[in-house]
């Protein structure tokens, strides 16, 4: 009997391996993306091949927004003149599905053309832009997934002008055409940005891992050392976290613009145009961006709260723990760049400060609490309304400063044998490593009360609630104080021995 039970178990293993490679195998998808520079286009054109025709329709749809950009952008907006055809050329029937969804009659041949033109003329991080000087690619407003099939491999070669010579993104090209990507699914392919055209490419490997820079204005980044600095940051990050999730990562820098998003082995960033910046204290603050995105990879890409995962492209993924992904992230800006040696200790405290100016001075921190502010991002991610600051704060301002009042408290729990650091550092191994999955608010802290070994009501307190934090007080332990005249974060006048070692395990200490 139980030999018969392992072999009905392995059958039964066998055909639902079988089954799930018919699934892979049923269709192929083979993108064709081809620049029109003169009009700012993206032509594409999708090549769908399935293995039997069931009578059922194909489903197309386009993400509604993009992962790490917290605004519902209806990327097919931009899209016109969809169009599909059979192998032979002959029309064939469809029609639209809602706003982001298309409807194909497939033909016997189980074959189709579908073509479309998006019109990319957009400078943020998480839009497509065509010139006659470059193209970046956005993939979540370009490529369509077959409904409820995310999971499928999909292929992307790109015809570009003759006399562009790079395509940079954290996709490994095909051996035997440089201008052709395949990705294993269609969440990787939407987290891999495509830069195209005549830009700087410079590869190198680091602690044995491949980079590629790619820079598409690379005036004075030699000169202030971008690479010796980005290698910098790397090495203090795999320090902290102990781990780098990824075989190679791309850094793509464009022209003059505004923003970053992050991407598992790669970080999209507009510049300035130029690295030439007019002060020290600009440079800083691209270097912070720079941390920033990196840092990303790790916490929101890796570390991610429950609601993240898996993407649903369609809908808002709403979630009150946006102030850990992106609070804790700027909190670790200040403290990569530390731990890398490139900021002094008044030009981190400097980074914090700006963070505290843009909140603690105005009204909106007594009617929004940082747990709301994470909730309700997707009304107010580019919400300008004059009234702003008078109700509302943005987790990107107060995240962190709780995120220093947060690793202070831990620090001074455990008479500095443990920090935030190891919060990030469990819930990495835990969740991402271990478990695979995101983290529920509940368990960020239970993760935090395992590494404080009590749990942390008053902090909690902080993020759940607008009280407004004891500043003074909660930064005592680590000898900092706020000066309320200019919302600026200082060591206290004298601090003393068990202040002195917090400033420097905290790489404060003058």
């Amino acid at each position: 009997m139980k030999r018969l039970i392992c072999i009905i178990s392995a059958v039964c293993w066998l055909t639902a391996g079988m089954a799930q490679a018919d699934k892979a195998g049923a269709y192929q998808m083979h993108y064709t993306v081809t620049p029109d520079t003169a009009r700012h286009y993206l032509n594409v054109r999708l090549d769908y091949r399935a293995s039997a025709h069931d009578g059922a329709e194909l489903v197309l749809n386009m993400p509604r927004w993009a992962p790490g950009y917290y605004e519902m952008l209806d990327f097919a907006k931009h899209l016109c003149d969809f169009r599909a055809t059979d192998g032979a050329g002959n029309a064939l029937s469809w029609c639209k599905d809602g706003m982001n969804r298309w409807r194909i009659h497939l033909p016997a041949s189980c074959q189709a053309e579908i073509t479309y033109r998006v019109y990319a003329n957009r400078r943020d991080v998480a839009s497509s832009r065509v010139d006659c000087a470059a193209a970046f690619v956005a993939p979540p407003g370009v490529f369509m997934h077959v409904d409820g099939d995310l999971e499928h491999p999909v292929t992307v070669t790109f015809r570009l002008p003759s006399e562009w010579r790079h395509i940079s993104t954290g996709l490994k090209p095909a051996r035997d055409d440089a201008m052709t990507f395949t990705a294993r699914d269609f969440d990787t392919l939407y987290d891999s940005p495509f830069l195209a055209g005549n830009h700087r490419v410079s590869r190198f490997i680091h602690e044995g891992h491949d980079y590629e820079f790619a820079l598409e204005t690379p005036d004075g980044a030699d000169e202030i050392g971008l690479e010796r600095d980005f290698r910098r940051i790397v090495s203090a990050a795999t320090r902290m976290m102990g781990d780098v999730p990824y075989d190679n990562y791309c850094l793509i820098h464009m022209g003059k613009g505004d923003g970053g998003l992050e991407h598992l082995n790669s970080q999209a960033c507009y510049t300035d145009g130029t690295y030439r910046f007019e002060s020290r204290r600009h440079h800083v603050k691209f270097l912070a961006l720079v941390a920033h995105e990196y840092f990303h990879l790790y916490n929101v890409k890796c570390i991610r709260p429950a609601e993240l995962w898996p993407i649903d492209y369609d809908r808002e993924a709403v979630t009150p723990m946006l102030w850990v992904s992106e609070g804790l992230t700027c909190y670790y800006e200040f403290r990569l760049l530390q731990e890398a040696g490139i900021t002094t200790p008044d030009e981190a405290l400097e980074l914090l400060s700006t963070y505290l100016r843009l909140y603690a001075p105005y009204e909106g921190q007594h009617h929004m609490s940082l747990r709301q502010s994470s909730y309700d991002i997707w009304l107010n991610f580019m919400n300008s309304d004059d009234n702003y600051r008078d109700v509302r704060i943005n987790y990107y301002f107060k995240g962190p400063v709780i995120g220093l009042i947060l690793d202070v408290a831990i620090r001074e729990k455990t008479a500095q044998r443990q920090s935030l650091d190891d919060v990030m550092r469990l819930l990495y191994r835990r969740y991402y490593q271990q478990l695979k999955r995101g983290f529920t608010e509940e368990e960020f802290w239970q993760a935090v009360a395992e590494v404080a070994g009590t749990p942390l009501t008053d902090m909690r307190r902080l993020v759940d609630t607008t009280d407004e934090p004891d500043y003074d007080r909660l930064l005592a332990p680590a000898g900092l104080r706020v000066d309320r005249t200019g919302w600026t974060i200082r060591p206290v006048a004298s601090p003393d021995a068990s202040q002195q070692v917090f400033l420097q395990r905290l790489g404060l200490a003058r």
